[in-house]
């Protein structure tokens, strides 16, 4: 509910704060005391268009602050999760509005920057202002699908239609992308069939061009390579070398025989070197047998290189993706193949999906056909006291086209309504505005309230034009209203409506020092509020009857 409502500098209010309960809360006062500008200010907070006129004179801005106590697991609280805006449960949610007079507008969430269509997303959960200029909440048409299923509890038959519904889309999509890849591979069928036989037939694998690309290197440098091997051969299997290490050795063996073995370790080293060597020109021999190249096997190898390149090059991909590319056209090709008969099952899929969409749809507008009977029975019901005994409510429900289906059925919900005898029932919006409008409103949201869950109500001039026991009924309807989990405001004119009153605030003007004049607001009690309704009673002369008859509207109420 609203608990706080914070103005600054709005017309003529220069400074106020409100605290609210929950119940029936009734603004009382003279015609031009400002009670519109409570209702403006409280607009600006939820988001309305802003307007710098609306700045009291003098002042270089305006502010106004709602601030709201709102139960666990509010819808309101999703939204604002989406937007990463903290909150916590039991938490107070603040809603604050600044417009500069320059025209410039700052939206807060808690003190977190938001635009302004946000706030007024945010604002429609919260409050819905019923006046003579109202647009939105049960007069947009957009929302009364959505009421009336809440009205009927047909949430589950909601789900399995929207379940019903994506599996259908599913298969539509599956269908297309099948559609779309069949046609695709029909226009390409010769290409694809060419490009498996040539890569086929080719037989590339990964890695074939480095080892060509290696081999050919190798092959093209061959005869400075086998010179250098030969060069360095000869210098190894050099007799004079050989003899020198063997000398060498025999000269250690008499030395170290002499010297008791100091020389093995030298002795040592003279056999691996001598055994290396032979190691080492076996080596070289062997390298230089390989390198003994056929001129036929490099044409072969660079033959083979080039055309592996410009088959790389032909498809745009590189020498190693050239496997992956033949499987895939080879995949495509049986996708081709077998296309037709995937075509046919994915048909038969797409229409069973549909028919249980319809079937699930079906049932949801069987169901929303009793509801909406339910609904115009209990509407029709309320309108005879409110002095609507001539008006009609009917609910329409028209079949949508095939291509306006949705997840949410198959059906455009119209609350319609004729206020006058012998007129046609038009929806909510065209009926004519103004207390009646509002009278009529008051009847849907009696039993609607529950349904919609929103917070707060604001009525506006909702007793226009009426008296006496329509006055009365007026009042009696606001006050199960606000028994309905449900917090209501009325701006009201009736001392018969005022009187059901849970808490009762009078709007007036008053002259300060400076000669300015500012509205006020006070809320009554007791005496106070006595007083208040006999006014509204007797006019600017209280009479003890008037105060009488005030009691009595008080204490039968």
């Amino acid at each position: 509910m609203l608990s706080r409502l914070s103005i600054r500098d709005v017309v003529l209010i220069e400074k106020l704060d409100l605290d609210f309960i929950e119940g029936l809360g009734v603004f009382t006062g003279e015609t031009g005391a400002g009670k519109s500008i409570l209702l403006d200010s409280l607009a600006l907070a939820m988001g309305a268009r802003s307007d710098s006129s609306l700045i009291r004179r003098g002042a270089q801005k305006l502010s106004v602050a709602a601030e709201f106590s709102l139960p666990k697991g509010h819808d309101v609280f999703k939204l604002l999760d989406e937007q990463a805006i903290d909150f916590q449960d039991k938490e107070p949610l603040l809603l604050r509005r600044i417009v500069s007079v320059d025209g410039k507008s700052k939206a807060f969430i808690n003190d977190a920057a938001v635009s302004a269509s946000f706030l007024r997303q945010v604002g429609d959960y919260l409050v819905e202002i019923h006046g003579q200029f109202a647009t939105h909440g049960l007069l947009n048409t957009a929302t009364h699908r959505h009421v009336l299923d809440s009205y009927g509890g047909l949430e589950n038959l909601k789900k399995a239609c929207s379940s019903a519904y994506m599996i259908w889309q599913k298969k539509i999509k599956e269908k297309q992308t099948a559609e779309e890849n069949l046609t695709n591979a029909l226009a390409e069928e010769e290409f694809l069939r060419h490009s498996v036989q040539e890569l086929s037939v080719f037989a590339p694998t990964a890695g074939e061009e480095k080892e060509l690309a290696d081999r050919r290197a190798l092959m093209m440098n061959g005869e400075k390579l086998a010179e250098a091997l030969n060069a360095a051969r000869d210098s190894l299997t050099n007799d004079a070398v050989t003899r020198a290490i063997h000398q060498a050795q025999r000269q250690l063996e008499t030395a170290s025989r002499l010297a008791e073995g100091r020389f093995d370790s030298v002795m040592e080293a003279l056999d691996r070197t001598s055994a290396e060597l032979s190691e080492a020109t076996f080596a070289l021999e062997a390298e230089c047998q390989a390198l003994e190249f056929n001129p036929q096997e490099l044409e072969q190898i660079e033959e083979r290189l080039f055309a592996l390149r410009t088959l790389a090059r032909k498809h745009q991909v590189t020498a190693d993706e050239l496997p992956v590319l033949l499987e895939n056209f080879e995949n495509r090709l049986t996708a081709l193949d077998k296309g037709g008969h995937d075509l046919i099952r994915l048909a038969k899929e797409e229409e069973a999906a549909r028919l249980s969409y319809t079937e699930a749809a079906g049932k949801l507008s069987a169901a929303r056909k009793k509801t909406a009977k339910q609904l115009d029975e209990a509407v029709m019901a309320e309108l005879p006291p409110l002095k609507l005994e001539n008006a009609i409510f009917k609910t329409e429900i028209e079949p949508l086209p095939d291509f306006a289906w949705t997840a949410e059925g198959q059906d455009k919900v119209i609350f319609t309504a004729a206020t006058n005898a012998g007129s046609i029932a038009a929806p909510i919006h065209k009926v004519a505005s103004g207390g009646e409008l509002s009278r009529f409103m008051l009847a849907l949201k009696v039993n609607l309230a529950a349904a919609e869950q929103i917070p707060t109500l604001v009525f506006d001039e909702v007793d226009s034009a009426v008296g006496g026991a329509t006055a009365s009924a007026v009042g009696e309807r606001l006050s199960r209203l606000a028994k309905e989990n449900c917090q209501v405001l009325v701006i009201t004119h009736s001392p018969q409506v005022a009187a059901f009153g849970t808490h009762h605030f009078r709007v007036e003007k008053n002259k300060v020092e400076t000669g300015k004049v500012i509205t006020a607001v006070h809320e009554l009690k007791g005496n106070e509020r006595r007083e208040e309704i006999a006014r509204m009673l007797a006019g600017e002369i209280i009479t003890d009857e008037a105060r009488r008859a005030a009691v009595a509207l008080i204490n039968n109420k």
